[in-house]
């Protein structure tokens, strides 16, 4: 397993960590298997998504903002960060790539993200490369 820190520089962000999951996989040596990328946190997750044209990254973050405002009157978690952990829910904590011939198999337009909701802070990202010869 690699571990790799994350800095994010804002509250909600998405950090492209392709390379650090593409990494991992070479560093194994997998020719054929599957790459999991975990976050070990309640408030950041993890997605694959679109990554040729920043707006979607732009559009996502604002769609989650519309859809779990950073502030309601009916949250009751004392952090008050209640925003952060519903959005890291609905991302997930972990996302599985397939591994072929010694690369991620992704789409061409496809990359994987990591998902900041309660930053600026320093993350991790645990990927674990398993063989599935």
């Amino acid at each position: 397993m690699r571990s790799y820190s994350v800095k994010t520089h804002q509250r909600d962000e998405m950090l492209d960590v392709t390379d650090h999951v593409r990494e991992a996989v070479r560093d194994a040596g997998v020719r054929d298997g599957q790459a999991l990328a975990y976050v070990p946190h309640t408030t950041a997750g993890i997605t694959i998504n679109e990554n040729a044209d920043p707006d979607v990254v732009h559009d996502m973050l604002a769609q989650l903002d519309k859809m779990v405002p950073w502030s309601q009157p009916f949250y009751r978690h004392g952090e008050g960060n209640s925003a952060s952990h519903v959005k890291a829910s609905m991302m997930g904590s972990s996302v599985t790539v397939l591994v072929r011939d010694g690369e991620l198999v992704l789409g061409t337009w496809q990359g994987i993200w990591f998902c900041e909701f309660d930053g600026p802070r320093t993350r991790k990202l645990h990927v674990a490369v398993h063989n599935t010869n």
